[in-house]
């Protein structure tokens, strides 16, 4: 069939322009090895007849399928929203599209595993937050392709993350700093399978209490999921009742913490005055809240990751075990301040 009968193919435009399909497709993806020249013609012929590439075309010529993969538990969720915000918009301005696979559950989980379709689809993989096994480890080193961690340290392979424990131990000495000793830890119970950094932040709560010579007391780690108001009411009960309840909560999630500080309000505790709360990650709901937090960016997260995905999949002799740490910091704002009356004393058995 003539070309003006049929849909144009990359054949036709070199053929037209006098070049090679590999040209063709060099010139249109944007890449600099080609001459103004040849860049002219190609695309003089591209426009005559029509032609608009295809990745799967090009993929025959690079052996890139131009896509980068996501894996994430959710997109249910601020932290995964604003990663993928700032994703997005650098893979396309680097010619590359974005594929998002949710695995939200084991059994769904289990089934990505088996079959493995970024194998195909992809020329990087981006895990957010998942607790791998061994075994599922060993199946995305053999995709083939680059595999990046993101929000997670994975030992020999390319990271980006946050040290949580670090930033817990910080938003800590922050309370402790203030004066408080009877410093509760609320956790956020995830699911099964999943990494949400609540063991580390757990763990730099007391390396900072352990530090400050303050004993630890397992009555005062508490957990509740933030979107259960029973669940959060019932774990402050459980501080309040103690002998000598806490002057300061630590919730490991903002979330986590608003709902705690909706909780102690309607309870007629003020806040700071009565009780002290921290949260952890600066979501937006922080400044309605005016809550003090340990403030992380998954947007610069995303971008890192998506900059750091580029360059490996791009240079081949890239360090393919780099470890990118970002910061965090505490923001002070008005739920914490210093402990009224005999909160200061040091303390005694609970």
């Amino acid at each position: 069939m003539p070309a003006a009968q049929r849909h144009p193919t990359m054949a036709d435009v070199a053929e037209r322009a006098g070049v090679s399909a590999s040209t063709v497709s060099r010139t249109l993806r944007g890449l600099s090895s080609v001459s103004p020249d040849v860049r002219a013609r190609v695309e003089k012929a591209a426009r005559e007849l029509n032609f608009a590439i295809s990745r799967q075309a090009s993929s025959l010529v690079t052996g890139r399928t131009g896509v980068v993969a996501v894996l994430v538990p959710t997109l249910n969720s601020w932290f995964m929203g604003s990663a993928l915000s700032s994703l997005g918009p650098l893979l396309r301005a680097a010619d590359m599209e974005l594929t998002v696979y949710v695995i939200p559950d084991l059994a769904e989980r289990a089934s990505f595993f088996e079959q493995l379709p970024a194998r195909r689809n992809a020329d990087a993989l981006l895990v957010h937050c998942f607790d791998l096994t061994e075994e599922e480890g060993a199946r995305l080193d053999d995709l083939g392709m680059p595999v990046l961690y993101v929000s997670q340290h994975a030992e020999g392979r390319p990271s980006v993350y946050v040290d949580d424990v670090a930033g817990a131990r910080h938003g800590t000495r922050h309370l402790l700093n203030l004066g408080h000793r009877r410093i509760a830890f609320m956790q956020s119970p995830g699911a099964s399978g999943f990494s949400f950094s609540s063991h580390a932040r757990l763990l730099g709560y007391q390396q900072a209490l352990a530090e400050a010579g303050v004993p630890l007391d397992d009555s005062l780690v508490v957990a509740a999921p933030a979107a259960d108001k029973r669940a959060v009411a019932e774990a402050l009960g459980q501080l309040l009742g103690l002998r000598r309840p806490p002057t300061a909560v630590f919730a490991e999630q903002d979330e986590l913490a608003a709902a705690l500080i909706w909780t102690l309000r309607r309870a007629r505790i003020e806040v700071p005055e009565q009780m002290s709360v921290l949260g952890f990650d600066d979501q937006p709901l922080a400044e309605w809240f005016d809550l003090t937090t340990v403030a992380q960016s998954p947007s610069e997260m995303g971008r890192v990751a998506g900059e750091l995905a580029l360059q490996l999949i791009n240079d081949s002799e890239a360090d393919g075990k780099r470890h990118i740490v970002l910061p965090t910091h505490v923001i002070p704002r008005g739920t914490t301040a210093r402990p009224t009356g005999s909160a200061t004393e040091t303390e005694g058995p609970s």
